[in-house]
Formats: C-alpha cells, sequence, structure tokens
C-alpha cells in the first residue's frame, strides 16, 4: 500500500456539496471531492463542478439518498446523480477499470473500496487528487509536487494512459495551453507517437477539447511546439507552416503569422478560431509577381470554405461556425473612418460582428511588418467613430428609421415585397444623408418612391 502525500488547506465546500460528504460519512462509506475541481481549488482557481467519488457502490448510494434524490446516469460506470437542494453532482463509485477495445470505453469495470486503485486509472497527476470533506489534499500519484513545479505528467504509464482513450492526447495539449505547463518527457513523447490515434475520436470529443485548447492563456505556444499532432485532426493547416508570404508587409511565414494574431485577440472562441484560420486559402493562392512580390487573391473566400469544411467536421454548433466562417470572409474588409462607411458597416453587419471584425484586424495587423503600423492609427479612428455613431444613437438599422411599416401602409403603400423595397431604400438614403430622418420627410420621400416603382 502506497502512503499518500496529504496537505491541509483553507477551503469551504458549498453548502450542498458538504452535506453530501457529510451523509456518506455518516453512513460509514469514504467520500472525497476529486479531479479537476481539488486541481482549480490548489491553484486558487473556482472550480466550474465538483465530482465525489466514494466507497458505496451506486446501489449504497441511492440507498443513502433515497431514489427521489438520484438519478442512474451511469450505473454501469458506477455513477449517481445525486441532487440536494436543487444542485446535481456526480457521486461515483471507486472503480477499476479492465482493458480498453475502443480508445475510449473500458471492457469491464470492477468497483473498490480503495481509493487509490481508483486514482491510479486517472489521466494525469494534477487530476489524479482527492479532497476530504474538511480540505484535506489526499495525493497518491505526486499532483501536488507538479502543480507546484508546473508539469503535466500521465498517472503511471503514458503509452497505456493515452492508449485507453486517445482524447487524452488533446487533453494533455489543452492543460498545457490553459495553465501553461510543461508536458513532462515521457508524457510528450507519446503524445506525439500516439499522434495518429486522433482520427478515431468523434467529432464532437475533438471540439470540446479545442474549443478549449484555442481560448488557453498559452494557445500559441502549444500550437506552435505540437503543430504535427493538431495536424493529424487538422491536415489543410500542413502548408500554411513554411509557406513564406514574400512581402514587405509579412515578417512571417502564415502559420507563424496565424498564431501571432490569434495570440492577440481576446480569449473568445469565435475570435481565437478565427484567427488560427484566416489565412488558411493563402498557400493555395499564392502567386509571384514580375518584381518577386507575393500575392494571395481570393484566400478569403477559400479560407472561409475551407474553415466551414473543418467546422462542420468538427460538428461545431452553427452559430459559431457561422460567424467565424464570416470573419474570415470579410477580414479584409476595408473600415475606412468615415461615418458613412460606419453607418454601412452597422447596418450590414451590426454592433457585435463589427466590434468583433475590428479586433480580427488590429490583431492580424499585430502580425505583420512595420509597414503596416499605420493601419493601427486608422482602425483606432474608425472604432471611434463608432463609438460616437451608438452614442448619438445615429440611424443605421430599420429599428431607428423613424417610420415602420404601419406608417407606410397608412399613405397607402401595399403590405408586401414594395412595402420591403421602399422601406430599404429609405434606410439607404438615410445612411448616405440624402434623406432626413425626420417621420415628415421620411414619408413624402416613401411616396415619391413608390410612385416611381408604379411606374416603371
Amino acid at each position: 500500500m502506497v502512503d499518500p502525500v496529504r496537505k491541509k488547506i483553507s477551503y469551504t465546500f458549498p453548502k450542498q456539496l458538504d452535506t453530501i460528504l457529510e451523509k456518506l460519512e455518516k453512513n460509514g462509506y469514504e467520500a472525497y471531492v476529486v479531479g479537476g475541481a481539488v486541481r482549480d481549488i490548489v491553484l486558487g482557481k473556482k472550480p466550474e463542478d465538483f465530482d465525489v467519488t466514494t466507497s458505496a457502490t451506486p446501489e449504497e448510494v441511492i440507498k443513502v439518498f433515497g431514489e427521489r434524490h438520484c438519478h442512474p446516469t451511469g450505473m454501469a460506470h458506477g455513477t449517481v446523480t445525486v441532487v440536494e437542494e436543487d444542485m446535481p453532482f456526480e457521486v461515483t463509485t471507486f472503480r477499476i477499470d479492465g482493458e480498453y477495445s475502443d480508445s475510449r470505453h473500458p471492457e469491464q469495470v470492477l468497483f473498490t473500496r480503495n481509493l487509490h486503485e481508483d486514482v491510479k486509472r486517472r489521466d494525469f497527476t494534477i487530476n489524479a487528487m482527492a479532497m476530504t470533506r474538511d480540505a484535506e489534499i489526499v495525493d497518491f500519484c505526486g499532483g501536488l509536487s507538479d502543480l507546484e513545479t508546473g508539469v503535466i505528467r500521465a498517472v503511471g504509464e503514458p503509452k497505456k494512459r493515452f492508449e485507453e482513450d486517445a482524447l487524452r492526447i488533446l487533453r494533455a495539449l489543452r492543460f498545457a495551453a490553459q495553465l501553461g505547463f510543461t508536458i513532462e518527457n515521457e508524457t510528450a513523447e507519446e503524445v506525439l507517437r500516439q499522434k495518429e490515434s486522433l482520427l478515431r475520436l468523434s467529432a464532437e470529443r475533438i471540439w470540446q477539447e479545442v474549443r478549449k485548447l484555442f481560448c488557453g492563456e498559452y494557445a500559441t505556444t502549444i500550437l506552435r511546439e505540437y503543430f504535427e499532432v493538431f495536424a493529424v485532426i487538422v491536415p489543410e493547416i500542413k502548408p500554411m507552416k513554411g509557406c513564406e508570404q514574400h512581402n514587405p508587409h509579412h515578417i512571417y511565414d502564415v502559420w507563424e503569422h496565424s498564431l501571432v494574431a490569434m495570440q492577440n485577440v481576446p480569449a473568445d472562441t469565435v475570435l481565437r478560431t478565427t484567427m488560427l484560420f484566416h489565412d488558411i486559402g493563402k498557400p493555395a493562392c499564392f502567386v509571384l509577381d514580375e518584381k518577386g512580390i507575393g500575392h494571395f487573391n481570393g484566400h478569403q473566400s477559400l479560407g472561409a470554405d475551407m474553415t466551414d469544411a473543418i467546422l462542420r467536421r468538427w460538428k461545431v454548433d452553427t452559430d459559431t461556425r457561422e460567424s467565424v466562417v464570416y470573419l474570415i470572409k470579410i477580414h479584409d474588409m476595408t473600415i475606412e473612418p468615415r461615418e458613412k462607411i460606419v453607418r454601412r458597416r452597422l447596418a450590414q453587419m451590426g454592433e457585435p460582428m463589427l466590434r468583433n471584425l475590428i479586433a480580427v484586424k488590429r490583431a492580424d495587423m499585430k502580425g505583420h511588418s512595420q509597414l503596416s503600423a499605420y493601419r493601427f492609427a486608422e482602425i483606432d479612428a474608425f472604432e471611434a467613430l463608432l463609438d460616437k455613431t451608438l452614442q448619438d444613437q445615429v440611424c443605421y438599422s430599420f429599428d431607428r428609421l423613424k417610420v415602420n411599416g404601419k406608417d407606410l401602409i397608412s399613405i397607402g403603400i401595399p403590405p408586401g415585397p414594395t412595402l420591403g423595397k421602399v422601406k430599404k431604400q429609405l434606410l439607404d438614403e438615410v445612411i448616405e444623408d440624402r434623406t432626413e430622418n425626420e417621420k415628415t420627410a421620411l414619408l413624402l420621400r416613401a411616396q415619391e418612391i413608390w410612385g416611381d416603382n408604379v411606374q416603371e
């Protein structure tokens, strides 16, 4: 029997969680909080959720809390969801996993009364710590030491851990990207050795890890260091690395430029994904002119199509996918700092997307040479005009137009396509300062537009 390292810390569990641990202990069972929550608590972070592990079998857990408060969400793997004061917690029996035949699920699960046997099957040492109700860390695998030194280390043999579940390869990269930790040598070697096993993973599982990796503070460091691993699940990025741009406005190849740009947007899924893939179409569009200058005509549209295919392959939700694809398609759009341009862009895409475009363009410029530095002033001026436009409540959309459909119908314009056409022309003219956004003026102009349409 291995003696664990024990460390008492100062922490108070939520009342509902404390009640669950207390009830299990009062009924003669061991009970601990385990996994990522313990890691986050030690790091001084707020846990996203809490998992409980116990010596009680699923049937014994149900007996302790009563069927009314229990949902048998994973009985075969020892998990019961216990609801305490409307808060659900997964309570799982100490277990030993059998062999894995599908790189995800063990063929057999054996329940045990031994905490050490349970934590030995977990992925990384920093996720294999348990915590008692009175806030004592119980560490059999060296997780406390690895947290202190900033190391991602597989529990036991890395080869076996990754063979059990290939997703752990991406999880290792994701934790390194989020925490800024170094992946321990043997673990890193196995990540590289088993990278092709990522092809056996489902699309949904890949995206759940990748989106978290992208938003990590150290994402670009990991993507740079483990390029060949990432290229297994996104082979489309391979031509980006080493694709020199042969342009005085660029100092990096396409891959490095994309990483620099990615690092310069907020940790938002849409923005980080956009910047990583915004120039993915460049290698296929590269041409060298007679002066030896590189050009990438059409890379925006091609890159949008390529990214759409990647995100569809990963089964990314529609809103995220469409936002990323749209931003890639327009990322080189001119945003000249003129009031009419600001209003046009607002009418075209709305404020949230326009804010995203500004962030994209600013990050893109940070990956250019100093020859492009003048554009920062242009972007800043455009954003200042945007702020002023919104503050002054300038009209750029139908809901800010001083007439509505009922007003236009009241002067005889029939509902339907004609009405829509008149409204659109009124909005366009207000944006272009050709018509004042004032009700009487708009109704007079609407009659003129309608009359012209009738004559046509």
